[in-house]
């Protein structure tokens, strides 16, 4: 039986006095989805520079109003931003240098190529460019980062320490650094913060670049109309400030190792699921203090975006727990969760915050209830659409206005690589509910996406681009070879660029 207050607040939604459905996603929009990094430019990786705005002006004259990114966190080895070493902390590889040139913070830049090779190279520009804020920059400026430092302490103290302690000990995970900075001794503590006093104040200068870059970029989408779509990855890397140094949030032994993983079970993706190895919540830890730890972790997101994706939503019904010491995510459980508790302070407390559900996989009634409960929009994947009967819940037929439809997300093949993939049979159920002729994909599906009735359609790049399988973004369950991809305004003809622009207003989604 539920509770009196659940009862009240689901009154509430009726009545429409509570829940989640945003202005932004309650009309008709077009969006592309593209990671920072796949933007183009000199340095190894995309970045918050010319590029950025470039792209969005791009958005503006085809009348899309959504950009849809990845989580922008600071990555470990592999380039995932799904294992983020914090769950708030920008990536500096993403920093534009040409910016800290112009503020005139970083000087001599005929020392350096700007194709820098590696993240080691940058981190040591940035660390010229903030002995340069030091010397040179405005009075203003300086009492701007000592106020940023203040306002984000909750979370950047903590932050710095790890990152400073981790390049320390050669990039190992604390869970392996000696032991009293492992156990967070106090003593040592004092100690390391007082050796590496310096490098954490570089790190500081680096969140700081980092999220005034990010809010320069945001307001100017705002004001060509565009919305910054973000990602939130559910769970969090174990090699993170934030397990370090909140250890009681989640299920971890006396030790501080992890008893069990996160995953999902065998699915579309992979017949042996996919073994995350990120640590389970301590929920009722959590649910004690007021899920104080995820209010700061959404406050950080609220900040940085106008539509939030939750990732993997069903999670926060009942996640899948696999013991650590198994290879696969086979011999997993279902764990449950009290994700209506959690999403009630949610959107309590940052009302103007748009969220969406990545409720794809195995999908139960009660996830879905949890996401309608809340009003979230669900998403839509045409990729999944054609291979059952007429009441696939992913044909546009049967697909909501409160949704969002997309040809495919990041973790599915291009759109040319998926049709490609098929069989006979399979291409033919594609040619009867579409009606089209070979050639025609993959704008086909880019049309029945804009046409359906959901009111967000999201395309990714690749698509628009014509991209085969050879430029997808990453591949479920693989560790080499994804997260690299980046494309150039020379692979966008105009006629693409046309059609995009036609098929928005014609659909009703321009702003």
């Amino acid at each position: 039986m539920m509770s009196a207050y659940v009862v009240s607040w689901l009154l509430e939604i009726r009545l429409g006095k509570a829940g989640c459905m945003n202005n932004h996603l309650n009309q008709r929009r077009a969006g592309i989805l593209l990671h920072i990094t796949s933007l183009p430019g000199n340095g190894k990786t995309g970045d918050l520079g010319e590029e950025a705005y470039n792209f969005v002006r791009f958005l503006h004259d085809s009348g899309v109003t959504v950009w849809q990114t990845l989580p922008l966190g600071v990555t470990h080895g592999d380039g995932s931003p799904y294992q983020c070493m914090s769950a708030h902390a920008g990536n500096p590889d993403l920093i534009s240098l040409e910016w800290l040139e112009q503020k005139g913070w970083l000087q001599n830049t005929d020392r350096y190529d700007s194709r820098y090779s590696d993240s080691l190279e940058k981190s040591s520009l940035l660390a010229r460019a903030y002995k340069g804020f030091q010397g040179l920059a405005s009075q203003e400026d300086q009492k701007d980062f000592k106020q940023f430092c203040k306002d984000k302490a909750f979370w950047l103290d903590e932050f710095a320490v790890f990152y400073a302690l981790r390049n320390e000990h050669g990039q190992c995970g604390w869970n392996n650094w000696p032991d009293g900075l492992k156990n967070r001794k106090p003593s040592v503590l004092r100690a390391a913060k007082r050796r590496l006093s310096k490098i954490i104040e570089v790190i500081k200068f680096e969140q700081y670049v980092f999220f005034k870059q990010w809010k320069a970029l945001k307001d100017f989408a705002q004001q060509n109309g565009v919305l910054i779509f973000g990602d939130i990855p559910i769970f969090v890397s174990y090699d993170s400030a934030d397990v370090w140094a909140n250890r009681e949030v989640f299920k971890l032994d006396k030790d501080g190792d992890m008893e069990v993983v996160a995953g999902v079970p065998p699915d579309y993706f992979s017949e042996n699921g996919q073994r995350w190895g990120n640590p389970h919540y301590d929920w009722d830890y959590l649910q004690k203090t007021g899920f104080k730890w995820w209010l700061e972790r959404i406050k950080t997101q609220d900040e940085m975006f106008d539509i939030l994706r939750i990732d993997h939503f069903r999670g926060l019904e009942a996640a899948w727990e696999v013991p650590a010491d198994e290879e696969t995510a086979i011999n997993g459980q279902w764990v449950v969760a009290p994700g209506f508790e959690l999403l009630k302070k949610i959107t309590e407390t940052y009302p103007s915050l748009a969220l969406v559900a990545e409720d794809l996989g195995i999908i139960t009634d009660e996830v879905e209830k949890l996401r309608d409960d809340f009003k979230l929009p669900g998403m839509k994947i045409l990729h999944f659409a054609f291979g059952d009967g007429a009441d696939n819940p992913y044909l546009p037929h049967n697909c909501s206005p409160n949704s969002v439809i997309y040809t495919g997300t990041h973790d599915n093949d291009t759109t040319l690589g998926w049709f490609y993939s098929l069989n006979d049979g399979e291409k033919y159920r594609v040619y009867q509910y579409l009606g089209f002729s070979k050639t025609e994909m993959p704008f086909t599906l880019i049309g029945t996406a804009f046409s359906s009735v959901a009111n967000l359609a999201i395309i990714p790049m690749q698509d628009l681009l014509h991209l085969g399988g050879d430029c997808r973004m990453n591949t479920p369950g693989t560790t080499e070879g994804n997260w690299q991809w980046r494309f150039s305004w020379d692979q966008l003809s105009e006629q693409d660029s046309g059609t995009l622009k036609h098929l928005v207003h014609m659909y009703g989604r321009a702003q």
